[in-house]
């Protein structure tokens, strides 16, 4: 976990590179991310999904005995807790993302943390408001496809049934493909337009 150096109320970024490997263009994505937001003045909380040791399975437990979370897992939560802006870079695999990944919001958002029932009402109230996002998904699958085909099923579960479901507004996705054929020139070109984002924290 790295912490950027300016202190600045309502500019904490928090960034999760969720590939579960070391090195990765997810891992590129967010630390190009990572330097132009602290360029820009932005504090910056870093977490990589590689390095969290953590159980990313909820088991049998129910919500009213769920696991206690590990250090990596309250360390994280505590920065979502704390940032005005989330992103989250993470590959296209299965149609959705890395189980590890999937296993840290599973664990994490939780009620009475990322929401809370309401009696008589078909949605719980969201906790995690006043909030912004920005996924990076890195695919070989053609965005025309992924799109058309598809339908953006990734898209669709993470803007509106995991960070939307809890308060985070807007979710913006932005999918990066085909990265199995792409050269060195067209990543480069990917991420100046991820600089360019962060430099306003989009």
């Amino acid at each position: 976990m790295a912490i950027g150096n300016k202190e600045n109320k309502g500019n904490h970024i928090l960034i999760l590179n969720g590939h579960p490997a070391g090195s990765s263009l997810s891992k590129g994505i967010a630390d190009r991310y990572e330097q132009k937001a602290q360029n820009a003045g932005y504090h910056v909380a870093r977490f990589n999904l590689a390095d969290m040791q953590f159980n990313s399975d909820f088991g049998q437990a129910t919500y009213k005995n769920a696991p206690k979370l590990e250090a990596d897992l309250q360390a994280f939560w505590d920065a979502l807790e704390k940032c005005d802006h989330f992103v989250l870079t993470h590959p296209l695999w299965w149609g959705g993302m890395p189980a590890k990944l999937k296993g840290l919001f599973d664990r994490i958002l939780l009620p009475g943390r990322a929401f809370a029932q309401q009696k008589g009402a078909p949605l719980p109230k969201k906790l995690l408001t006043n909030k912004t996002a920005h996924v990076f998904i890195t695919s070989d699958t053609p965005n025309w496809y992924f799109k058309l085909f598809l339908g953006a099923a990734i898209a669709k579960q993470i803007k509106k049934q995991i960070l939307g479901y809890v308060g985070f507004s807007p979710v913006q996705v932005t999918n990066f493909a085909t990265t199995k054929a792409s050269t060195a020139q067209v990543r480069e070109k990917w991420l100046t337009k991820v600089g360019k984002f962060a430099q306003t924290a989009r």
